[in-house]
């Protein structure tokens, strides 16, 4: 997350709320390691995003054993 570039839209705490919080009218809270089962939320909140302020590894996610 860049929070130099966040301009506090919050698009993303409607998307992924259980990653990303506004806290107040401004302040944006995030976690920055969340559980692989809130990868889609985030690259959707990611892709949302006016100012482009959210980075995600975009490595693939580990792929279950057969």
């Amino acid at each position: 997350m860049d929070l130099n570039r966040c301009q506090a839209y919050a698009q993303c705490a409607f998307l992924a709320p259980d990653v990303f919080q506004l806290h107040g009218e401004e302040a944006l809270l995030y976690q920055p390691d969340v559980d692989e089962s809130h990868r889609d939320d985030v690259l959707r909140a990611a892709a949302a995003c006016p100012v482009q302020a959210i980075l995600v590894d975009r490595a693939e996610p580990p792929r279950a054993e057969r």
